[in-house]
């Protein structure tokens, strides 16, 4: 899920092309409504959406499912510690590579519930981090 509604429709065709079944929201409150009501097996969490903030949201969602695999989407620069504190699978910061990203989501999904409850638990487990990819056109512009 993701604020921004191209960013919703372009992730959502890109999982949709690799047969995942998408469930997209725009906000917190939706994102707590479509996993209230159906079984998810994995989400995506941008930190940044309205009405709820995306740990809230992440609180919430693994408060009533802890084994729920939840990857965390960012802009938002220094989110490595709390990511590790809080027990996501992994953190992405945009702009997404979306190879890097469906590998990730397909680790997650093949994780075992075992590796999942370790993480939640502070207990060393398996945690993907990939930071924002920079090119040289990027750094020359800095």
């Amino acid at each position: 899920m993701d604020d921004d509604p191209s960013v919703r429709e372009m992730l959502t065709r890109v999982l949709v092309g690799e047969e995942y079944l998408v469930m997209p929201a725009a906000s917190g409150p939706d994102a707590l409504r479509v996993a209230a009501a159906t079984e998810v097996d994995l989400v995506l969490l941008d930190l940044n959406m309205p009405g709820q903030n995306g740990w809230d949201t992440f609180e919430r969602l693994t408060a009533s499912n802890p084994l729920l695999p939840v990857i965390i989407i960012t802009a938002r620069s220094n989110q490595l510690f709390a990511a590790l504190a809080s027990g996501v699978g992994a953190l992405l910061e945009k702009p997404l590579d979306f190879p890097k990203l469906l590998q990730t989501i397909a680790n997650l999904l093949a994780e075992p519930d075992e590796s999942r409850l370790a993480r939640m638990a502070g207990r060393a487990a398996e945690f993907h981090y990939l930071p924002a990819q920079h090119n040289e056109e990027s750094e020359r512009n800095s």
